[in-house]
């Protein structure tokens, strides 16, 4: 939502962050590529302005920023912080012809009693399952959540998926239904090797 022609201008970086933005960066032809793996966070952050449905201004805001580590590299200024939006999720995943997701940060909701994802908005009484194009419209909708249980297991051992916690496994299965892609990979802690591959979108074999 941050790309200066399809996201919420004027709350947007000055370039182009979709897919197609990469054949105009690196001079690769868009016919060689072959896969879009999205990175996506298993919860939402944003930074700077701008409308953020799911952001939360509570103390689980403020858990998920710290256990996160969400500040910004150089400014150190705190990121915002909010449920996983599968509303967004859905309209990147279409934008960018993604084949998949890698999704990050999934330990960091690790002791979370209850976990929410906002599978849709709603605005005047009507149920909006796609981002709406107005600004000020995106700014009004509530969204609507789903409750999954956490987990209080640490992930960080994690190297399948059948490692995971069953109550994880579970919110990565709902996360791939209402996303509308599979998860390629799924990082479990902040080392190299604390990533969970199910799928190499890239191996030709």
């Amino acid at each position: 939502m941050l790309d200066v022609d399809h996201g919420t201008y004027p709350f947007v970086t000055s370039s182009n962050t979709v897919a197609g933005a990469a054949c105009t960066g690196t001079g690769i032809a868009p016919k060689q590529i072959s896969a879009v793996v999205g990175i996506a966070k298993a919860y939402t952050t944003r930074v700077g302005s701008g409308p953020f449905p799911t952001e939360l201004h509570d103390a689980l805001g403020a858990k998920l920023r710290q256990d996160g580590d969400e500040f910004g590299a150089t400014t150190g200024r705190p990121r915002r912080c909010g449920w996983f939006d599968a509303v967004v999720v859905r309209h990147a995943v279409r934008l960018n012809g993604m084949c998949g997701l890698a999704l990050t940060k999934i330990d960091v909701l690790t002791g979370f009693k209850t976990i929410r994802v906002c599978t849709a908005y709603e605005y005047n009484g009507r149920r909006l399952e796609d981002v709406p194009a107005s600004n000020a419209v995106l700014r009004a909708v509530k969204p609507i959540y789903e409750e999954w249980p956490g987990w209080t297991e640490p992930l960080h051992t994690a190297r399948t998926f059948d490692d995971l916690p069953a109550n994880a496994r579970a919110y990565i299965r709902r996360l791939e239904k209402i996303s509308g892609v599979p998860m390629m990979m799924i990082s479990v802690g902040a080392g190299r090797n604390e990533t969970i591959v199910l799928r190499n979108p890239f191996d030709a074999s």
